[in-house]
């Protein structure tokens, strides 16, 4: 008989303790506001999954804490379905239901841990379709709040609002090119050559299906050409995440099997925007602040 699968991790399975205490030496500390990403798969054998991670973060949080997380939402229209045949737009406008903060499912490439926040009971969900973040506990409402309709990962976004409460971004096995706050840089930063996208997608205003336009950065393919910077086999995250390590930002450590890493949220989004206007160059408004 094989042995279990489980056994393959050898220092034993990843319990609620165990990631409470590693998520401590971390220097995660009550009464934080912390935005996080996870690859579950790398801690280990996580004995409960999901749950057990968002417990183990509430454990060394609190009460005074915020858990955050990035969420999209998984079934929205293709930003491209403008580009259809004529029936194909008119049928889809017609039937297709609206973004439901309470209901439309987060965006599966984000991994499981999104999904499982918003459904918590307590968890706030912003309004954004496309751009739609999720917390719980003690700031989630505030952090939440009036998420601008464009320019969604700008100011007055739960990005900016998670900078200005002197909150925190956690890797939690999850890869550098993961560092979303990121985008908020992107957003602030003064370089020449930004890219943007607009889209239709419905939501709700006062109970009634409505199409709207929106405009935002890209996000997906990069709001800069960093063709000239950073290698073709890199993506830019990762290459700024390295070198803040480099600098002496953030703390490292082992979260059951996981490298993780833990980051100021406003060292990242001041030294995002310094590498962007450095190495892009600046553009015509001149330098401003970066939260």
């Amino acid at each position: 008989m094989d042995e279990p699968a489980l056994l393959k991790h050898s220092d034993g399975p990843v319990t609620r303790d165990r990631i409470a205490r590693d998520l401590t030496a971390l220097g995660l500390a009550e009464g934080d506001a912390v935005m996080f990403h996870t690859r579950m798969s790398a801690l280990g054998y996580v004995a409960g999954g999901p749950q057990t991670i968002i417990d183990a973060l509430l454990d060394v949080v609190g009460q005074r804490g915020t858990l955050m997380v990035t969420c999209g939402w998984n079934d929205a229209p293709p930003y491209d379905f403008t580009g259809c045949p004529r029936a194909w737009q008119y049928a889809l406008r017609a039937g297709h239901p609206p973004y439901d903060p309470d209901l439309s499912e987060a965006d599966h490439d984000n991994g499981r841990l999104p999904e499982a926040l918003r459904r918590r009971p307590g968890a706030v969900r912003s309004r954004h379709p496309d751009a739609s973040f999720a917390a719980l506990g003690a700031s989630a409402a505030a952090l939440m709040a009036d998420h601008p309709w464009d320019d969604p990962h700008g100011p007055g976004s739960p990005l900016a609002k998670l900078v200005a409460a002197g909150g925190r971004v956690l890797l939690l096995g999850a890869p550098l090119d993961t560092l979303t706050l990121l985008h908020h840089a992107e957003a602030l930063a003064d370089a020449p050559g930004k890219r943007f996208v607009e889209y239709e997608q419905p939501i709700l205003v006062d109970g009634e299906r409505v199409w709207r336009r929106f405009r935002d950065i890209d996000s997906e393919d990069g709001a800069f050409d960093y063709s000239r910077v950073v290698p073709e086999d890199r993506w830019p995250f990762a290459v700024i995440a390295e070198e803040m390590i480099a600098a002496g930002m953030g703390r490292q450590g082992l979260v059951g099997a996981a490298e993780s890493h833990l980051f100021e949220a406003g060292d990242v989004v001041r030294f995002g925007v310094a590498w962007m206007e450095e190495k892009l160059g600046k553009g015509r408004r001149g330098s401003g602040p970066a939260t």
